[in-house]
């Protein structure tokens, strides 16, 4: 009697859900859908509100950064246009406590406003600290100051004192409590404080030499806007225009993005991690379900049921398994991703708006792809299931997969990476490495199935290791696939432990114990031999201390150069922009020469740090131009640096090795390790008030708080990949446990007792685990010390136990796995399973 397909379909879903069949598959869509939906609900949410906040971040519709003041030709041009326009101008210094007060010092963040600001968003202000804010249109009034709250603690201050910046004196007016154009909180390394444009000249803080960045915004009508922002991006790119910058609502701002971009990046690829295990778990979950239902179709077939019914049925299956484990994993990914928020706390805001439905598409279109891709191909072979196999048992068994079946899967899988990264060349280099380790996994087991069969010596070995080597070798296919999804497993976890343990220990501690935690800026030259006598009256015995000044590069052996000539961002920006050079008679101790040669005293002559001649395609004898306070310098690269930028010492781009240039402007910049002598910083200060003192100490503190945050989403994710591992670990090692049961029962009923099966059966996963672990744990390392090297730049070795511990992880997990998914095959009675395999 012939069943529709629809109908069929229905009853063999509720049969195998019953029977525990399809457990394997919905666990490991499940996770998948719900790690990558987890990311996709996050990045959503963040680029939402990254639109919804564009104007505030940006404090207008469109804003011209640079490194000196606001070209004319743009103010001008804004105003043509009938747009509104307002400045302000950003810098870091040191703010004070009066000598009455304490003299305590803080680096604080300074920001000079003018009327107008800001044109987009509001500023909230209250008039104690812990009140709520209120919005205004005012900007401090002259002589006074508004700052953050924690400045008061910091300088033991209270509302109404005074703060000392520079030369001035400001009066504490205001807490700010909302600055819609500050970014993100992980840049805000230093206090605000935010002052009248009409009290930074009385400061003194403005020197020849200092960083600030002036930042002008408009406001208007978004077609007159669009017209500014496409004339000044043009006007921007123009060689006489240097340091400028268009930020647009578009573009948001590049410096609040950077760190979020990279942690999205870096789930992404966790994300994708779990993705490539679940498709190894779904692969050999569905291999091992057609290989359970292969009876039941060769009776179905009997039955009268055709191969189109019997395709069909399991596709509806399928259909409706995948739509229920992708929907699960949906529900699952939505509710992680607000575990995300909250880890990632200070780096986006908490008031996200709602996400979209395009992550709910998306997690059930991969988690479709997943299981029709990679567990359907094997499931369909089960339609061409000959009706002989009800009585001859050794007809219609699984296939090796079709090149057909091959293709799908592979394409399946390139769209299902190219759909999680996001980025066609990520995408295209994950396929070519994933398949490039599943190769070297499958060969390398290959390989040691051979010398294993060639090195047991039966007239000699134990009775269980003869066994068990005739096990593994006997089904060499099968050997393959477990060691090579095992390995697959092992590899996610091996790689986990060593970069939670190596790798990141290894970049928090590149930093010697002897670095310098201070640095100092805006020293002037008058000052210097006064100040390098303050430093060793302190008691600071060894400290860096170089000229600083600001440059910009105009000419490469003569031919003019614009960001427009290279094709790679950063070396777009260092064109860009003025970068700090010095001199120095001295080669720097902390810098390794690695081609050229230093000569002190050498006339028009330069050394270029080896990174950025390579960004730039700097040679060895090139000439450079560089355009210095409007004096133009010719000097010729003699020699290249490897500067170590984990050091924490004062390193520069480009070094004259001279002890004088004469006529250019210049600071001086000093580094050191502060003694702990109370108030050795406020002394400092006091004496020279322009210094801009950088605590380091703080600042890498605050740095490593935003990395163990990022680290903490991470290893949250990392969680989904080790469970994706270990369903991969369970499926590889039950694929074959009705073969494993046959082969047993035949032993029994030759008389071999069960401890001895038991032995052989444990003999033989440790030995899978073993080869897969130390395999794993190799390529782990290689990755590892790529990551070191490439992303990381610092130098990092792996411990040489790191196989055997692998090895020895691998064995063990493979025996938890083999014990839980094996545990009945030793148990169950040898007249069933003849029964079974004589049916």
């Amino acid at each position: 009697m012939k069943t529709s397909s629809w109908r069929l379909g229905w009853r063999t879903l509720w049969r195998d859900l019953r029977a525990g069949e399809l457990r394997l598959l919905i666990v490991a869509v499940t996770l998948a859908v719900a790690a990558l939906t987890a990311v996709g609900f996050f990045a959503d949410r963040l680029k939402g509100g990254l639109q919804r906040d564009a104007r505030q971040l940006l404090g207008g519709d469109a804003v011209v950064s640079s490194d000196n003041p606001t070209p004319q030709a743009f103010i001008d041009r804004a105003r043509a246009q009938g747009l509104q326009g307002v400045t302000t101008i950003g810098f870091p210094t040191m703010g004070r406590a009066s000598d009455a007060q304490g003299g305590a010092s803080k680096l604080v963040a300074l920001k000079v406003v003018e009327a107008g600001y800001p044109l987009r968003g509001n500023l909230s202000v209250a008039s104690e600290p812990g009140l709520p804010g209120a919005a205004t249109r005012d900007i401090p009034a002259r002589g006074e100051a508004w700052i953050d709250a924690p400045l008061l603690d910091a300088l033991d201050l209270k509302m109404g004192d005074s703060l000392l910046l520079g030369d001035a004196q400001l009066r504490i007016g205001r807490i700010i409590v909302v600055e819609p154009d500050r970014g993100a909180g992980f840049m805000s390394f230093a206090p605000r404080v935010m002052i009248n444009r009409g009290d930074l000249d009385a400061t003194h803080l403005v020197q020849p030499a200092s960083r600030l960045t002036w930042r002008f915004a408009v406001a208007g009508p978004e077609r007159e806007v669009r017209s500014f922002s496409l004339w000044a991006t043009e006007q921007a790119k123009q060689p006489e225009v240097r340091g400028v910058r268009v930020e647009s609502l578009e573009g948001g701002r590049p410096e609040m993005r950077q760190t979020l971009d990279r942690a999205e990046k870096f789930l992404n690829l966790v994300a994708l991690l779990a993705a490539l295990l679940s498709a190894v778990a779904v692969a050999l979950a569905a291999r091992g379900f057609a290989a359970n239902h292969l009876d039941d179709c060769a009776m179905l077939r009997v039955l009268g049921q055709s191969q189109r019914t019997i395709a069909l049925s399991y596709a509806f299956e399928f259909a409706l398994i995948g739509l229920f484990a992708s929907g699960l994993g949906v529900a699952l990914g939505f509710a992680v991703h607000y575990v995300f928020v909250a880890l990632l706390a200070g780096l986006v805001e908490a008031a996200l708006p709602a996400a979209s439905l395009w992550p709910v598409a998306f997690g059930l279109g991969i988690g479709l792809t997943l299981l029709f891709a990679f567990g359907l191909p094997p499931v369909l072979q089960l339609a061409q299931v000959p009706p002989l196999r009800v009585i001859r048992r050794d007809v219609g068994g699984l296939k090796p997969a079709s090149l057909a079946v091959l293709g799908i899967g592979v394409a399946g899988f390139a769209a299902l990476l190219v759909a999680v990264s996001s980025d066609l060349m990520l995408g295209l280099i994950a396929v070519g490495g994933f398949a490039a380790a599943v190769a070297v996994f499958a060969s390398l087991s290959w390989l040691a199935v051979k010398l294993l069969r060639a090195s047991v010596n039966e007239a000699t070995a134990p009775r269980w290791l003869v066994l068990a080597t005739r096990q593994i070798s006997a089904r060499p296919a099968y050997a393959v696939v477990q060691v090579s999804a095992l390995a697959v497993g092992l590899l996610a976890l091996v790689l986990l432990v060593l970069l939670r343990t190596d790798l990141i220990s290894s970049w928090r501690q590149a930093t010697p114990p002897d670095a310098p935690n201070r640095f100092v800026i805006n020293v002037m030259p008058e000052q210097s031999d006064a100040f390098q006598r303050a430093l060793r009256d302190g008691g600071v015995k060894k400290f860096d201390w170089y000229p600083m000044i600001r440059g910009r590069l105009v000419a490469v052996n003569g031919k003019t150069v614009t960001p427009d000539d290279y094709a790679e961002d950063r070396a777009k920006r260092l064109v860009d922009r003025e970068f700090n050079l010095s001199n120095s008679a001295a080669q720097p101790p902390h810098n390794e020469i690695v081609a050229g040669r230093w000569a002190p005293e050498e006339a028009g002559a330069i050394s270029v740090e080896e990174g950025i001649a390579k960004t730039l395609g700097l040679r060895l004898g090139d000439t450079l131009r560089f355009d210095i306070g409007g004096q133009q310098m010719d000097a010729r690269i003699t020699s290249l640096r490897k500067v170590d930028w984990g050091s924490m010492r004062a390193n520069f781009f480009v070094i004259y090795p001279v002890s004088q240039l004469e006529n250019v402007p210049a600071t001086y910049l000093g580094a050191f390790k502060a003694p702990d002598t109370k108030g050795f910083d406020n002394a400092l200060v006091r004496a020279f008030p322009n210094i801009t003192n950088v605590d380091m100490t703080s600042t890498i503190t605050q740095v490593q708080r935003v990395l163990d945050q990022v680290i903490r989403a991470v290893e949250f994710l990392f969680g989904f990949t080790l469970a994706a591992g270990l369903v991969v670990l369970f499926a590889a090692v039950t694929a074959t446990r009705e073969e494993r049961a046959r082969e047993f029962a035949i032993m029994r009923a030759v008389g071999a007792r069960g401890s001895l099966l038991r032995q052989v059966q444990r003999a033989e996963l440790a030995g899978v685990g073993l080869l897969a672990g130390f395999l794993a744990s190799l390529v782990a390392m290689a990755v590892g010390w790529a990551l070191a090297r490439y992303a990381f730049e610092f130098t990092w070795t792996a411990s040489p136990l790191v196989p055997v511990a692998g090895a020895l992880a691998g064995a063990v997990l493979a025996l938890a796995a083999g014990w839980w998914g094996l545990r009945e095959v030793l148990r169950r009675p040898v007249v069933d399973t003849l029964r079974r395999a004589a049916e």
